[in-house]
């Protein structure tokens, strides 16, 4: 039983701060730099999911990640969500290293 109560409190110090922000965030309106700057988050973790993926790849292929970077960036510019330019991406590369 203590475990279950470790787990629900563990759950709740993590949950509060995610939820205060959002929570407060409707009440209030930001600048619109902020709005735009807000805006480049999901491009910013989008970076940091696909580079490492592009650099990491097996080095006698490199030709496989340097495609699904492509892939990854021709996705973003059409405004794709994240899930499906990380989807297209990883489809691309599984496409080139299946035919290399």
């Amino acid at each position: 039983m203590n475990i279950y109560l470790l787990i629900f409190f563990m759950m709740l110090v993590t949950y509060i701060p995610r939820a205060f922000p959002a929570l407060q965030s409707k009440k209030r309106k930001l600048s619109p730099y902020w709005e735009r700057f807000l805006s480049y988050i999901p491009y910013t973790a989008l970076a940091a999911l696909i580079f490492p993926g592009v650099l990491g790849i097996d080095p006698s292929t490199p030709i496989v990640g340097l495609m699904g970077g492509i892939a990854a960036i021709a996705a973003s510019l059409f405004d794709f969500p994240v899930i499906l330019v990380v989807a297209l991406a990883v489809i691309a590369e599984m496409i080139v290293y299946i035919f290399i």
